[in-house]
C-alpha cells in the first residue's frame, strides 16, 4: 500500500465511524424523546450489530495496516491527518484490548440501562435498577483492566472524560473548591434569603417552547442545524457530524427557570459543536476534545452568561411577552431569584454556589466503588448520608436522589467532575474575554457575535486537533487555576447577599 493509497483509506475510514455513529446516536436519540416504551430490545438488537461492525472495523487487519503506515511516515502527513493517525491508533490500542463479545455485550447493556433506568426514575423503583447498575460497574472494572492494567481503574475512566485527569488531581481540586465554597455558602445562610417568587407561577410547556427556540436564537444557534426536543435528562447530542446538531429540555410548569436553564446550557454544547472547522466534519477531530472543555462552555452560558445581571436585564421583557404571570415583576428580581444559593437535591438544578458539592458526592460515590469500599446495593443510603454531610438536605426518595442522573445509565462513569471543572474553567475564560470584549454590553444588548467569536476564534474550530491543556492555554494563555472561580463566585456573592 501507497502512502497516497492509506491517506485515501484513513478519509473512507472516518466517514465510515461517521456513518456509524450517526446511525447509533439516532438510534439512542430516539430512544430516550420519542420511541415507545416498549422497543428498547429491538433498539439493542440493532446496537448490537452496529457496534460488531464499528468493533471489526476499528480493530481490522486493513485498519491496521493503514494506521501503522501512516504513523511510520506521520512527518509526511498534514497536522490534521498526524492528529487524526494519533487519535485512531489510541482508539484501535485500547479497543483490541476488549473481547470482541464484550464489547458488543457492553453496547447492548447500555441500551438495557437506560430503559430501566427510565422506568426506574418515573416509579422510584431502586430495586429495578440496583442489578442493571451492578453490571455496569462490573463491565466498567473489566474494562479498565483490560485497557490499563497499570492504572487505577477509576484513574483510567476520569482520564477518558479528561485527558491526565487523575484522583489526586481531582482531590486537590475539589479540596480548593471545598475550602472557599463551604466557608463562603456558610455566610450566605446567615444573611436574609433571596427571594424568588418570580420563578412561580403558571407557565405552559407550549410557551416556554416558544420561549426556549428564542433563546437558542439569541445565543446564536442555527436553527437549520440543531433541533430541540423534550427528554426526562436533558442532554446533547451531535448525530454524524457538527453539522447536525440536538439539543433537549424539560418543562416544569409551575417554574420556567428550569428549562430556561437547560436549554442555555445545552445550547453551550450545541454552539462547541457547530463551532468546529468546516473541514473536521466526518472525521475524528470533529467533536468536543473532552468534556471538561465541553462542559466549559455549557456551564459559560448557562452560568457566567445566563445567570449575569446583564442577561436577565435582555431576556425578562422576551420572558413577559411569553409568560403573562411575570407582570408585576422586574429584570432585577429574575436576577436575585437564579442566583438564590441554598443548598437543594437536584443537580441540574443547584445555584453556582452549591453545585460543585453535588459534584464532590457523585465523584465519591464513584471512587470508593472502584476501590471496592463501597457495593452498588449501598449507594441509596449513602448517596442520602453524603447530601446531608456536604449539603445539609434530607434525600425524601431514590427518584430525587440516587436515580435522579441519566450518566450512569448511559455508561458515563467517571464523567462528573468534568462539570465542576468546566465551571471553573469558565471564570478564567470570562476574565480574559473581557481584556478585548465588553461581556455585560454585548449581553444587555442581546449581541452574542463578539462572545461567540471569542470563542470560536480560541476554542470551537479545533475540535480534537488540538489536546485540552493545549486548548485551554490557547484560549486565556496561562494554566488552569481554580482560585480565579473561587473568586469570581466570592465577588459575586458578596454583592448579592451584602456579605
Amino acid at each position: 500500500m501507497t502512502l497516497s493509497e492509506a491517506r485515501e483509506k484513513l478519509a473512507e475510514l472516518q466517514r465510515k465511524n461517521a456513518a456509524f455513529g450517526h446511525a447509533m446516536s439516532l438510534l439512542y436519540y430516539d430512544g430516550v424523546t420519542g420511541a415507545p416504551k416498549g422497543t428498547a430490545e429491538n433498539r439493542a438488537q440493532t446496537m448490537s450489530v452496529f457496534s460488531r461492525e464499528l468493533y471489526q472495523l476499528g480493530t481490522g487487519k486493513e485498519t491496521v495496516e493503514v494506521l501503522e503506515l501512516l504513523d511510520a511516515h506521520r512527518d509526511e502527513l498534514s497536522r490534521h491527518e498526524a492528529r487524526q493517525v494519533q487519535l485512531m491508533l489510541k482508539d484501535l490500542r485500547q479497543m483490541e484490548k476488549i473481547p470482541e463479545e464484550e464489547y458488543v455485550a457492553f453496547q447492548r447493556l447500555m441500551v438495557e440501562a437506560d430503559d430501566v433506568w427510565h422506568t426506574a426514575r418515573e416509579t422510584n423503583d431502586w430495586k429495578l435498577f440496583e442489578p442493571v447498575l451492578e453490571k455496569v460497574f462490573d463491565f466498567h472494572k473489566r474494562i479498565a483492566r483490560w485497557c490499563a492494567p497499570e492504572k487505577k481503574p477509576y484513574d483510567y475512566w476520569l482520564d477518558r472524560y479528561e485527558e491526565g485527569l487523575t484522583m489526586e488531581t481531582c482531590e486537590t481540586f475539589f479540596s480548593t473548591l471545598r475550602g472557599h465554597i463551604v466557608p463562603l455558602l456558610g455566610r450566605v445562610l446567615d444573611r436574609p434569603q433571596l427571594d424568588d417568587s418570580v420563578l412561580k407561577g403558571s407557565f405552559p410547556a407550549r410557551e416556554q417552547e416558544r420561549f426556549s427556540y428564542e433563546l437558542m436564537k439569541l445565543i446564536g444557534l442555527d436553527l437549520d442545524h440543531v433541533g430541540l426536543a423534550t427528554t426526562e435528562h436533558p442532554f446533547t447530542t451531535s448525530l454524524g457530524s457538527h453539522l447536525d446538531e440536538r439539543i433537549t429540555t424539560h418543562y416544569h410548569e409551575d417554574d420556567f427557570s428550569n428549562s430556561m436553564y437547560s436549554v442555555i446550557h445545552e445550547g453551550g454544547h450545541a454552539l462547541y459543536d457547530t463551532g468546529s472547522a468546516r473541514e473536521l466534519a466526518y472525521t475524528v477531530l470533529d467533536c468536543g476534545v473532552s468534556m471538561g472543555i465541553h462542559e466549559s462552555q455549557s456551564r459559560f452560558y448557562e452560568n457566567i452568561i445566563g445567570r449575569s445581571r446583564a442577561f436577565c436585564e435582555y431576556i425578562f421583557p422576551v420572558a413577559q411577552r411569553c409568560f403573562p404571570s411575570l407582570e408585576g415583576h422586574d429584570a432585577e428580581e429574575l436576577y436575585r431569584a437564579v442566583n438564590r444559593a441554598q443548598p437543594g437535591l437536584i443537580r441540574i438544578e443547584a445555584d453556582e454556589l452549591t453545585y460543585a458539592l453535588h459534584i464532590m458526592v457523585r465523584y465519591e460515590l464513584e471512587k470508593r466503588i472502584f476501590a471496592g469500599e463501597l457495593e452498588v446495593r449501598d449507594l441509596p443510603a449513602e448517596w442520602n448520608r453524603l447530601y446531608r454531610e456536604y449539603l445539609g438536605v434530607d434525600v425524601p426518595d431514590d427518584r430525587r436522589g440516587v436515580l435522579q442522573d441519566s450518566h450512569w445509565a448511559g455508561g458515563n462513569i467517571g464523567y462528573f467532575p468534568s462539570y465542576a471543572l468546566g465551571s471553573a474553567y469558565g471564570a478564567q475564560y470570562l476574565r480574559k474575554m473581557k481584556e478585548t470584549v465588553d461581556v455585560d454590553a454585548c449581553v444587555r444588548a442581546g449581541n452574542f457575535a463578539p462572545i461567540n467569536e471569542w470563542l470560536r476564534e480560541r476554542i470551537w474550530q479545533y475540535g480534537c486537533l488540538l489536546k485540552p491543556n493545549e486548548v485551554f492555554r490557547n484560549a486565556v494563555g496561562e494554566e488552569f487555576d481554580p482560585t480565579v472561580f473561587t473568586t469570581y463566585l466570592e465577588e459575586k456573592y458578596t454583592e448579592l447577599y451584602g456579605l
